[in-house]
């Protein structure tokens, strides 16, 4: 039977474990850091195996991947090339969610010359949302028409009963792979114009999308929308936009965080056995008091930036777990911590597309197509599904 490898068994994992060992053709090695979680998906199921996995041991990682026929990787987004290329080396095919990069690209003509399947870009955004959009373009461009604006939204988000919080979140996907994200530049097509937005300044960037049924949500640009432009044909666009969605007051606070450093990814030694008071001293450079951080990033201290910052006891005594020393696991794993989904709680997923279209006759019309998927209450997430 084809041997499947799913490297990972974090929040997302469980769907397809399971989906797989429901078929009667496949084996399945589900490997993770953690090998109790690898051990709680496969459930004793008689065609899984669960195995204790820490990709720094190379030589342990290659060796399951040369005797697997398929490996599917769920491990954070910085690991992936390095899977590819022992894919690539040992001739087996890999799939994975994440995006595209730049060095997974450039392996290309490499895994051709191989004859490897890679297929990247298999979840929600990016995944489902390109095979709903690329129906929509092709059925334009059937009635000879040409899409002239595309304005694509996803966020993954509490169901409406189980946005409780006062962050407006939770996490149903790895907290440090939403951080990081949180730190990305972004680049998009407005009225002809490309627009360039960088990182630190991501959050400022933000628009109001109303979705029907659901009310309205904020909307900040997603990574780059223009590499979309010629993977979609769509060359001499006007408008090429993809972006997050998130509650409201999201943007206004995640700026202010984002200015303040809490998503720095930096290692700082002086941070182990600190306070989380004292991170936030250092990164204010000044007295880690609500009224010192607030004039140090120009807000009132009854601001929800300040609010938010006190909820997630950020100005607390606590001592900060051991290991932790850059500030975006420090703040991800009180984030995780404070915002889990509770039992019973939904997930919600909202992908909305927009389209304008242009036809030889003149006529122009305008498009859309949603989707909006709750998780299972006391079973799978929408996210993870």
């Amino acid at each position: 039977m084809p041997k499947i490898l799913v490297l990972g068994a974090g929040l997302v994992s469980r769907p397809l474990v399971r989906y797989l060992l429901d078929k009667p053709d496949f084996t399945v090695t589900c490997a993770s850091r953690t090998v109790s979680k690898a051990v709680k998906l496969v459930d004793g199921h008689p065609d899984g195996e669960a195995l204790e996995l820490n990709t720094d041991n190379r030589a342990q990682l290659e060796g399951l991947i040369k005797y697997h026929d398929v490996a599917v990787s769920l491990l954070p987004a910085t690991l992936h090339v390095l899977v590819a290329k022992m894919c690539i080396q040992h001739r087996t095919t890999m799939v994975t969610t994440s995006y595209v990069s730049p060095e997974m690209k450039a392996l290309d003509s490499e895994a051709k010359a191989a004859g490897v399947t890679i297929l990247n870009e298999l979840g929600v955004d990016p995944g489902i949302d390109h095979m709903s959009a690329m129906r929509i373009v092709h059925g334009v461009e059937k009635r000879g028409g040409r899409v002239t604006a595309f304005r694509s939204y996803c966020g993954g988000l509490p169901a409406p009963e189980a946005n409780d919080n006062p962050l407006g979140y939770k996490f149903s996907w790895s907290p440090r792979a939403v951080l990081v994200a949180a730190t990305n530049a972004a680049r998009y097509r407005k009225n002809g114009d490309e627009v360039q937005v960088e990182g630190k300044n991501l959050f400022g960037d933000s628009h109001i999308l109303d979705v029907e049924g659901l009310g309205k949500f904020e909307a900040y640009p997603n990574r780059d929308s223009m590499g979309y432009v010629d993977l979609y044909g769509l060359q001499g666009i006007d408008t090429m936009f993809r972006g997050t969605l998130r509650n409201l007051s999201h943007c206004e606070v995640w700026l202010k965080w984002s200015h303040l450093g809490l998503f720095d990814q930096t290692e700082h030694a002086d941070l182990a056995g600190a306070t989380y008071a004292g991170m936030m001293g250092k990164l204010a450079g000044t007295d880690a008091t609500r009224e010192a951080v607030a004039a140090h990033l120009d807000v009132s201290t009854d601001s929800p930036v300040i609010d938010k910052l006190a909820w997630l006891d950020l100005f607390s005594d606590q001592t900060i777990p051991e290991g932790l020393i850059a500030p975006i696991d420090i703040v991800g794993g009180k984030m995780l911590e404070k915002c889990p989904y509770g039992e019973g709680e939904r997930d919600m997923i909202v992908l909305v597309h927009q389209f304008e279209a242009a036809y030889p006759d003149g006529k122009k019309e305008g498009l859309s197509s949603t989707l909006i998927d709750y998780g299972i209450p006391n079973g799978d997430s929408s996210m993870a599904r």
